[in-house]
Parts: structure tokens; C-alpha cells; sequence
């Protein structure tokens, strides 16, 4: 199990490093898009290009950080069932979801996304927009955030697994998205 471990640090460490490099990406973008906006206005010019990169930039920030979400534990799920549950309970759910919903789908993206990714790369699929990108990086993007978040599942499986055994504590401890309302309460009803 240390060997597994040791594995899922090193993705760990790569999900954290791309995550919070993305984020730059979400800078680029609004600057893209302000600069693209200003010289619309002033000069009455505008570009496909300019326009489609904004939304490459946004798509690769949310696509190449997906996987840091997952890490962070910060995707969405339905606290009024999930609460209703032991700590030890929701790591079995977590690891089914990981198992039988995340890991499925991710890998059938992969599976499709190669073949896309490599017609769209060897055709040189330009825009359908006058003036617009070369297509295929923007394919390419989605597929390497489907193969992050294919190892960041694999890492979390892992770690579901180690803290299920034992092996290790659990990194992200449950807390309800309620209780800081309820912790603001209680302080209120001590006051009143």
C-alpha cells in the first residue's frame, strides 16, 4: 500500500502544480477579452481569433482544472444525502462514485478523445469562423483534462481505499456546506 501511496502523492503534486497554474489562465482570459472588448469600441474592429481564444482559455482553465477540484474535494455532490451519513460511509460512496461513475466515463472520454484529437490534428481542422483558430489544441485540451482527471481518480481511489483500511487519515474531513450558518447561530442564542 505505501508504493500506492507514494503513487498517488506524485499525481497529487502534478493535479496541485497544473491547478494552480491554470488559474493564471483565467487572468489571460479576462485580459483577452477586455483587450478584444476595448478595441471593438475604439477602433470598431473585432476578430474571430481573439474571440475564440477567450474561449480556449476558459475552456482550458475549466477543463485542466477539474482534476484539482477533484483533489480539493470540491466538486458537487448532494449534501442532504451524503450528511445523513457516517464520515466512514461517505468514503464507501466516494469510492463507489470513483469506481463505477468517475473512472467509466473518464476513460470512455480518453478512449474517444484520442482518435478526435488525432483527425483534428492531422487534417490541421482550421475554424469554421473566418479569420478563427487552428481547432485541434482546443481538442487536445479536452482531452489531457480528461487524462488528469483519469489520474487524479485513480489517485483518490487509492487514498479512499488506504483511509477505508486505515493506512492513513483522512486528508478533507467532511463539513456540511450548513455548518458555518449553524455555528453563527449557536453564537447568537449564547448572546440572546
Amino acid at each position: 500500500m505505501n508504493s500506492l501511496l507514494g503513487f498517488s502523492r506524485l499525481i497529487d503534486t502534478i493535479t496541485e502544480n497544473i491547478g494552480k497554474a491554470v488559474a493564471w489562465l483565467i487572468l489571460v482570459a479576462v485580459l483577452v477579452s477586455a483587450g478584444n472588448a476595448v478595441i471593438r469600441k475604439i477602433f470598431n474592429m473585432s476578430s474571430n481569433a481573439w474571440l475564440e481564444a477567450q474561449w480556449y482559455l476558459f475552456g482550458g482553465a475549466f477543463m485542466l482544472a477539474a482534476a484539482y477540484t477533484l483533489q480539493q474535494n470540491e466538486h458537487i455532490r448532494i449534501d442532504v444525502v451524503y450528511g445523513a451519513f457516517s464520515r466512514r460511509v461517505q468514503h464507501w460512496i466516494d469510492l463507489f462514485g470513483h469506481c463505477f461513475f468517475l473512472m467509466p466515463f473518464v476513460l470512455l472520454m480518453v478512449y474517444y478523445f484520442v482518435p478526435y484529437v488525432e483527425m483534428s490534428y492531422v487534417s490541421g481542422e482550421g475554424s469554421s469562423s473566418a479569420g478563427g483558430l487552428i481547432v485541434w489544441p482546443a481538442k487536445a485540451i479536452l482531452l489531457a483534462g480528461f487524462v488528469l482527471l483519469a489520474f487524479q481518480g485513480v489517485s483518490e481511489i487509492i487514498k479512499k481505499i488506504a483511509i477505508i483500511r486505515g493506512d492513513m487519515e483522512d486528508p478533507t474531513p467532511y463539513v456540511p456546506a450548513h455548518a458555518p450558518l449553524d455555528d453563527d447561530a449557536s453564537v447568537r442564542e449564547d448572546r440572546g
